[in-house]
């Protein structure tokens, strides 16, 4: 398992998939050249002694954008396919339990430390992330922290960060994530709401951050369970709190009740500027606590797939399978949550359908679970004979197994966000589609068999004639 970011990259400096790139330009064009390189499957990228900032100020973009690379991140094998990636982080569910965090006194992230009038977020170089942005982001692939008032509970999301000024910055949280819950907890009290941001940080924590955890579940103690050992955390000189040690930038500041500025638009996950530049909270930084030579890493959110997208689709699918386990169905086969769906908005479950009603059962839970529920719009349930990430597998199943007025529900006025194209007003509430497009429960027997070859008759030809098959270039 990956101990920080840096390791991580020195990682894959050694297996000749990262490339630095100097003198690119913080607007636009590091966002442009991230874009490209994730289209044409290219190394993860460094960007150093970028115009106008330190040599040694530095950002990560791409690090997980690959199938490989987003596995070797989180410690699995580099070379599992899509749904042998979903299978093992089910497995590492079966076998999961939360690890705290283990409270330290110093780290890495405490080799530079701004307070109050020292801090100047200017220095860093937060980047125009694409043409049409409306500022500077410091935080596209972040951690965000905050401390329910009442229970104590540290949530952390993944929220969007843009730079105001020296010392403020903007937070945009869609409605219903527990960051924004938390905050107007504060709010409706008259209070402040201390929060901390972590500017760059290892892939297991940003995956965590970005997934639906259940209310009252510690993304921290999550992400210590998935790696086995707890990470380690310092608590925050303002506000207690807790950030990671090997953290390479984090900022810690309080929001207001009532004081907002404009913020966005920015280009997001869905792949559209969506939401208009809107009033939001603004985040006053009283402190600045970053390593020498920080990293910011980068998430370049745009039309799907992107460069966070594969990463999500894995933990996304294996978390909504097992959500669907625990609440009790059975003969699940696989789950994939498509990256051209943003991993979100196109998710797939395969089951061995065993009753009447099971078809639908898997659908009806694959979309209303935790996991499953934010920003969805098409969910499809298949027999165990297609494989949920293979496209093609899918949409023959879809097209051979599908009686559209007989098999398609819909499900309304489910939760969304303003980031939705389609919406365009408050309640930001979504319809989506249910599709069964398994076989009939009542002709399983009389479906017509599948013309190809059987499993056995394939493995018995390629021993046969093994030199048919050897790849050539």
């Amino acid at each position: 398992m990956i101990p920080d970011l840096r390791q991580f990259l020195d990682r894959l400096d050694a297996l000749g998939d990262l490339r630095r790139v100097s003198h690119a330009e913080l607007k636009y064009e590091i966002g442009a050249i991230s874009e490209l390189a994730f289209e044409k499957s290219g190394p993860a990228l460094l960007f150093d002694r970028i115009e106008g900032y330190p040599a040694n100020f530095r950002i990560a973009v791409n690090v997980c954008s690959t199938q490989r690379r987003s596995l070797m991140g989180v410690g699995m094998e580099p070379n599992w396919s899509e749904l042998e990636a979903m299978t093992n982080w089910r497995a590492r569910w079966d076998a999961y339990k939360p690890i705290p965090p283990k409270v330290v006194a110093g780290g890495p992230v405490l080799e530079n430390v701004w307070r109050d009038d020292e801090v100047d977020l200017t220095k860093f170089p937060a980047p125009f992330v694409h043409e049409l942005d409306g500022g500077r982001y410091i935080g596209t692939e972040d951690l965000v922290a905050m401390r329910h008032p009442d229970t104590g509970w540290v949530n952390v999301g993944t929220y969007r960060i843009a730079v105001h000024s020296k010392n403020t910055v903007g937070i945009w949280i869609s409605p219903g994530k527990h960051g924004r819950l938390i905050r107007e907890k504060y709010f409706s009290r008259g209070e402040p709401c201390p929060v901390v941001i972590s500017c760059g940080q290892d892939p297991i924590l940003f995956l965590c951050a970005n997934a639906e955890m259940a209310e009252g579940v510690s993304e921290y103690d999550y992400a210590g369970g998935q790696r086995g050992r707890p990470y380690e955390m310092i608590s925050s000189e303002l506000y207690g709190l807790p950030f990671p040690s090997s953290s390479e930038i984090v900022l810690e500041g309080e929001m207001y009740p009532g004081e907002t500025q404009l913020e966005g638009p920015f280009g997001e996950f869905m792949g559209y500027y969506a939401s208009e530049a809107s009033r939001q909270p603004i985040v006053h930084i009283k402190r600045v606590y970053f390593r020498n030579d920080p990293i910011i890493t980068l998430a370049i959110p745009s039309r799907p797939p992107s460069n966070f997208t594969v990463a999500r689709a894995a933990v996304k699918s294996s978390m909504i399978w097992d959500e669907c386990e625990k609440a009790g169905l059975s003969g699940i086969h696989g789950v994939w949550c498509h990256e051209a769906g943003a991993g979100r908005l196109f998710n797939v479950i395969a089951i061995e359908q065993k009753y009447p009603g099971h078809a639908k059962q898997a659908a009806m839970l694959a979309a209303n679970c935790q996991s499953g529920a934010y920003a969805g719009r098409w969910v499809i349930v298949v027999d165990h004979d297609i494989d949920p990430s293979n496209i093609h597998d899918v949409i023959w199943a879809m097209s051979t197994r599908c009686d559209p007025p007989n098999d398609i529900d819909y499900i309304r006025r489910h939760w969304s966000t303003p980031l939705d194209p389609m919406l365009f007003e408050p309640p930001w509430e979504n319809n989506r589609a249910v599709v069964d497009a398994c076989r009939p429960w009542g002709r399983l027997a009389k479906f017509p068999p599948v013309a190809e070859a059987s499993p056995e008759l394939k493995e018995q030809v390629e021993k046969k004639w093994p030199h048919l098959f050897q790849r050539t270039l």
